[in-house]
């Protein structure tokens, strides 16, 4: 029987793909243990795998199904460095830190690929992704920003386009300029998961479903995590809910804030070769963010934010297939069989958050959009944090994410305006 998540609307294209998704064990009952992760998605179970495997007690508990949130319903692309441009991050923070957190993201992109290569799991990998335009005024920052990527940051993997070989690419004329990225690439993150909670079953990781987290307090120097059917009690903890985290803790809840996105799946494009033809990944320009791709079996998958009024999965077709016909006219009447959403966790300055919350609790979350790479990567760096093999995940403790304005009341009332006003200034 197909499995409907409780936290977002729509079976999505993924589950439907995937020859096997296994079920995990409620927890039952108390447990002690050395480290308690909660959240079941690329960051909590890369974190179980690698200290289960370096002899530590790992504890990981996921309030719904793994592959329920963001991690397992994603627009599946990788992307390069971090969400914004490294010429942008080096006006604030200077070229040597700027440079430290690029090399960090491509050590995450190679993390990925090598782990995937080493527990043989086919993620659906195609290579290539485009950067597009929806202003002729961005051209010049295109351009700057991909002659420092490859000649001050050492990525020769990038280009230019101008506005004909963005059309022949995209198979679009509705963009001016981009960039192509062949050092990049998309993926099937539910595959990608799947394997990854595999690994880190079979490392010897405690992993447990439908066990949401109620609460999370201190006692006695142990951290005491409470479940519908018993405490969890840890030396230390991970929380790794991303825009899950409701009111289970309130720094991270002022710091990451959730939004909607929004997927379609249509049928294989057999009749329309054009829609591109190298069946690469694309984001747009705006500031709500549309992307998109070619699967490996041709279907078109399109993301985006503006159907927030959605409630049901009707509804995300038709504002899907309008945003798909603003792009590709000819996809005006195309047939999208899945639809879905989920949550995006989001930060002010678009940095990833890192932050000790509690004595001996991290918490680890967002990654604004460019999740699939970094987030499995954090996992990594926490695990070593506890174990002592690096620091590398220092970079992004140290990176200044303020809370949200507005208070726990005021919060998302206000980011609702923020993006409305944001989704308007993107039309013109």
């Amino acid at each position: 029987m197909s499995w409907q998540s409780p936290i977002a609307p729509g079976i999505s294209w993924y589950q439907e793909t995937v020859a096997e998704r296994p079920e995990y064990p409620a927890l039952d009952g108390s447990r002690q243990t050395s480290v308690a992760i909660i959240g079941g998605g690329f960051t909590g179970l890369q974190a179980a795998y690698h200290l289960a495997k370096s002899g530590v007690s790992v504890t990981l508990i996921e309030g719904c199904r793994i592959g329920d949130g963001a991690s397992g319903r994603n627009g599946g692309q990788l992307g390069t460095g971090q969400r914004s441009y490294p010429d942008e991050l080096e006006e604030e923070l200077g070229f040597e830190r700027s440079k430290a957190l690029f090399d960090l993201a491509e050590n995450a992109k190679k993390y990925l690929f090598d782990f995937a290569d080493e527990h043989g799991i086919d993620m659906d990998y195609l290579p290539g992704q485009l950067n597009v335009s929806h202003k002729a005024s961005y051209e010049r920052e295109y351009r700057q920003s991909v002659e420092a990527i490859v000649t001050r940051y050492g990525y020769p993997h990038m280009s230019f386009m101008d506005g004909r070989e963005t059309a022949e690419r995209a198979g679009s004329k509705r963009f001016f300029c981009g960039t192509r990225d062949i050092g990049t690439g998309h993926i099937h993150p539910l595959k990608l998961l799947i394997g990854l909670a595999k690994a880190a079953k079979d490392a010897g990781a405690g992993i447990f479903e439908m066990t949401p987290a109620k609460s999370i307090r201190q006692s006695a120097g142990k951290t005491l995590i409470e479940t519908p059917t018993g405490t969890i009690t840890a030396d230390k903890a991970l929380i790794a809910t991303n825009a899950y985290i409701a009111n289970l803790e309130p720094v991270t809840a002022a710091h990451v804030m959730p939004i909607h996105s929004f997927i379609g799946a249509t049928v294989p494009l057999d009749r329309f070769p054009e829609v591109i033809p190298g069946s690469e990944a694309l984001a747009d320009s705006r500031f709500v963010v549309r992307y998109w791709r070619k699967t490996r079996d041709g279907r078109l998958l399109f993301g985006g934010r503006e159907a927030y009024t959605a409630d049901a999965p009707r509804d995300i077709s038709s504002h899907i297939r309008r945003q798909i016909a603003e792009i590709y006219p000819q996809l005006v009447d195309i047939e999208i069989t899945h639809a879905w959403g989920g949550c995006v966790g989001i930060t002010m300055p678009r940095k990833p958050f890192v932050r000790e919350v509690m004595p001996g609790v991290m918490s680890i979350g967002g990654y604004s959009g460019h999740g699939v790479m970094l987030s499995n990567y954090c996992g990594k760096l926490y695990a070593d944090s506890i174990t002592g093999k690096t620091g590398e995940l220092d970079l992004l403790k140290d990176l200044k994410v303020p809370p949200f304005p507005g208070g726990a009341k005021f919060r998302s009332p206000l980011l609702f305006l923020a993006l409305t006003w944001f989704a308007l200034r993107d039309k013109f």
